[in-house]
């Protein structure tokens, strides 16, 4: 804030008043509060269905059906047209699909049913195997092509036994198969069989999409099923880091916006003016106002293939040393004789490291990266990444009270 700009104060005289306002302050903490917790506690969700995707960031068809398929024509991308957004989401919402899964009361051992935090919710059942299958969760996807293959996210259908998938105009819902899943992208692909072909959405170019242009959703947020939302891409190439039980997703290229995205969002399509897909909704941020992440169709469409076979997905290449890093605290200095406490002191190291084989070992302490100095561990680690595959990195090491340059070949996570 400027120095002189003055805060702008809003005083409250009335008792009723200041009641007022203290219940709504109180209800809007609660409610973000609630928000990280609700997508795998299914607090907001009837008994029908579970809103358990986790999409918040702490850890979200008639396409433009082409005219030959469907019979309509591309909605106007026009905002002034009256019926131009309406006219998309009339085009566009039989293809959105509702996905419900049911999972074992008490699956493992590791499960989270066995947790006692979410006991509370769902009760204690078994302490053992049950083939009693109970409400999983719920999320959204959509049908991409007409013969009845689904997209949306890996974790709205991680750990089920079963998935079933309402689909608009169908009086039951149908038994979903699971063809091809991926963790590190967060993406699944189903497939569902009818007696006619289903309307579908086209995938767009997410490249043609400006930051401020207008985009909408369609998912089942909290429940509701078949729920539309406007607003703008925010942004592009945002990065999130979202921790679960398996580990911690490490998302790339994704579009922000500010259009409402909630638990049950999740795995349903971000739209552009056209009706095109240009993104899958999967986050959002708890904590924040407006502030939703969505797969980049990009990134979805050179995976699509394998995820319909059942294919592996290359892994993306990730710049690795092999070692495992703490600050140089003043007990550190004492016990290694430093002069002082900046670098990362190496505690562990992989023998099959590329640190390893260059001679770097434990205790070994690192105080620069190709000349240029670093503060502690996670500064180190930041250079670490931004290095690419291959390349040759001086380490400027310390190793008793000697210090040395030592060349290193940055290895791959992925290839161990």
């Amino acid at each position: 804030m400027d120095n002189n700009t003055k805060p702008t104060t809003i005083t409250v005289r009335s008792p009723r008043l200041r009641g007022m306002v203290a219940a709504f302050l109180a209800g809007t903490l609660m409610t973000g509060g609630l928000m990280i917790a609700s997508d795998t506690l299914n607090l907001f969700t009837p008994a029908s269905g579970a809103a358990s995707d986790p999409v918040a960031v702490a850890t979200v068809g008639t396409s433009a059906t082409a005219a030959a398929h469907a019979g309509v024509e591309n909605a106007s991308a026009s905002l002034g047209t009256n019926g131009g957004i309406s006219a998309i989401v009339d085009q566009s919402r039989p293809a959105v699909v509702k996905i419900e899964t049911k999972v074992k009361a008490e699956s493992s051992p590791n499960s989270r049913f066995s947790d006692p935090r979410y006991r509370q919710f769902f009760g204690n059942g078994s302490q053992g195997e049950t083939d009693e299958l109970q409400e999983g969760g719920m999320g959204t996807g959509f049908i991409f092509e007409k013969s009845g293959y689904i997209l949306t996210n890996e974790h709205v259908i991680d750990g089920s036994e079963e998935i079933w998938v309402t689909v608009e105009g169908y009086e039951k819902p149908f038994k979903a198969t699971l063809l091809g899943n991926s963790y590190e992208l967060d993406l699944a692909v189903l497939k569902i069989e009818g007696d006619k072909e289903f309307d579908y959405l086209t995938l767009g170019d997410p490249n043609q999409v400006k930051v401020g242009d207008w985009v909408l959703a369609i998912g089942n947020p909290y429940g509701y099923d078949q729920t539309v939302t406007v607003g703008v891409l925010s942004a592009k190439e945002r990065p999130i880091s979202i921790p679960d039980e398996q580990g911690t997703r490490e998302y790339k290229h994704l579009l922000q916006t500010d259009t409402s995205i909630n638990p049950g969002n999740s795995g349903g399509p971000l739209l552009n003016m056209n009706g095109e897909v240009i993104g899958i909704n999967t986050a959002v941020n708890a904590e924040a106002q407006g502030m939703g992440f969505a797969i980049p169709t990009s990134t979805i469409s050179s995976v699509l293939e394998n995820l319909k076979n059942n294919v592996a997905i290359p892994k993306e290449p990730i710049p690795y040393l092999g070692v495992g890093l703490e600050d140089v605290n003043d007990e550190w200095a004492a016990d290694l004789q430093l002069d002082g406490k900046s670098g990362a002191v190496i505690v562990q190291i992989d023998p099959k490291s590329p640190a390893f084989a260059a001679g770097i070992r434990t205790y070994d302490v690192i105080t620069a990266v190709n000349g240029q100095a670093v503060a502690g561990a996670e500064a180190l680690s930041a250079k670490v990444k931004e290095l690419a595959v291959g390349d040759q990195v001086t380490l400027t090491t310390i190793r008793n009270g000697q210090k040395s340059d030592v060349s290193v070949t940055v290895g791959n996570k992925n290839a161990n």
